[in-house]
């Protein structure tokens, strides 16, 4: 059966007033991590609004809501977490959660990372409905918590214990309505140095954590310069992000040292030679330094918590894979050119869904990865409305064509 593109696209566009005011309702709602319950239950009114078939809060606390009833699932995954807002002077367009339409834009916290993507995902299920574009699938649209946290945990616990496993996953994370498929994998390290205090007036009597950390800190530097390049994800990187002391006093000698490292992981790096190439660093060696990962344990809104380690996997899908080719003729047939393939610079709930778990994993969203965590934040009504008809489009494209 064929489908009926210019439909779908009208039909999107004549919900551009509607999708509009719901990214002005959730960005209005303060959501960062942990703190998204107010959020859930807009995005469950709306919903309800437009006709989902089934509408779920587990108990992790993501709303999953659920259109049609055939044998193929197909996931949709937008984290509706943000982070926080920073220096409020830098603010400038307007309030953080003071949503401002101006033009084709719609500014404040969130628009772009990433509930515009809920938006149109929302829409797409009643554009779905309205033009009875419901085949032998089901289409799950997940509205996933704690991600800016611990991205991809929202997806372990769906996984392990709400027990859904999709045959892929449409990541709607900000792309400039382009198609990414994949992005570099992290890991959050700690390193520690120990030393033993003494009174500061005469440091030679202690040991200081910190100048054992010094050289550390210049070996991260350089090891950064040195690390594995591919063609397509780029380089690993790996930067200090936090530094920590303990100390009796501002009088005394440093008995501790921690700093943080942000590694980020390129195709062909794993997580155990990331680890030991710090290991390996002479200054941590001399010191004696513990070299660890971070884990992650802090209770969702819900009051759950469901401890990870802070290690996120990296995941690229194939260019010739059936899901890439299903997103890449929707957009051909939706907008009559060749849509933009490429990666994330940052990471997604990908690192879950495919990284851990081998899912098939997919990325398109409204809004732009340069607009993440910045002051005036915003996305676009255009961008709402073009994704909303994607998201309509590639169900019934491939269970028709591509699915198995």
């Amino acid at each position: 059966m064929n489908i009926d593109y210019k439909a779908i696209k009208a039909k999107a566009e004549s919900y551009a007033d509607d999708m509009t005011k719901f990214m002005c309702d959730l960005i209005a709602i303060p959501s960062e991590s942990c703190n998204e319950k107010g959020v859930i239950y807009r995005i469950k009114e709306e919903m309800e609004k437009v006709g989902f078939d089934k509408i779920e809060i587990d108990p992790m606390g993501n709303i999953l809501g659920y259109i049609g009833h055939g044998s193929h699932l197909i996931a949709m995954d937008a984290h509706i977490d943000n982070v926080g807002v920073g220096e409020i002077k830098n603010w400038t367009v307007t309030g953080p959660y003071e949503p401002k339409v101006i033009g084709d834009a719609i500014y404040g916290r969130g628009g772009s990372d990433q509930e515009g993507g809920m938006v149109s995902m929302v829409y797409a299920g009643k554009i779905i409905k309205d033009l009875g574009l419901e085949d032998d699938y089901t289409l799950l649209v997940v509205g996933s918590v704690q991600e800016e946290d611990c991205d991809g945990l929202c997806w372990q616990y769906i996984i392990n214990e709400d027990k859904i496993r999709p045959e892929f996953v449409l990541i709607t994370e900000p792309t400039s309505l382009r198609i990414y498929r994949g992005h570099r994998g992290r890991m959050e390290i700690k390193v520690h140095t120990h030393g033993i205090s003494c009174h500061g007036s005469a440091p030679e009597r202690g040991d200081n954590a910190i100048y054992k950390m010094a050289q550390i800190i210049e070996e991260v530097r350089a090891l950064n310069e040195n690390l594995h390049y591919d063609p397509f994800l780029g380089k690993g990187t790996v930067t200090i992000s936090e530094i920590f002391c303990t100390t009796p006093s501002r009088c005394a000698v440093a008995d501790g040292c921690t700093i943080s490292l942000d590694r980020r992981l390129t195709n062909g790096e794993t997580w155990e030679g990331a680890l030991q190439e710090v290991r390996n660093l002479p200054g941590v060696k001399m010191a004696d330094a513990e070299v660890s990962l971070y884990t992650y344990e802090r209770p969702s809104w819900t009051g759950l918590t469901y401890p990870t380690e802070c290690y996120f996997p990296t995941w690229v899908i194939p260019e010739d894979h059936p899901t890439t080719k299903t997103l890449v003729e929707a957009y051909e047939g939706l907008y009559e050119k060749e849509p933009v393939v490429d990666k994330w610079t940052f990471s997604t709930n990908g690192v879950a869904i495919m990284g851990r778990y081998g899912i098939p994993c997919i990325g398109f969203g409204p809004g732009a990865e340069e607009e993440a965590h910045a002051p005036n934040e915003k996305t676009w009504t255009s961008h709402l409305v073009q994704a909303a008809a994607m998201y309509a489009a590639v169900p019934k494209l491939y269970v028709n064509k591509y699915a198995k």
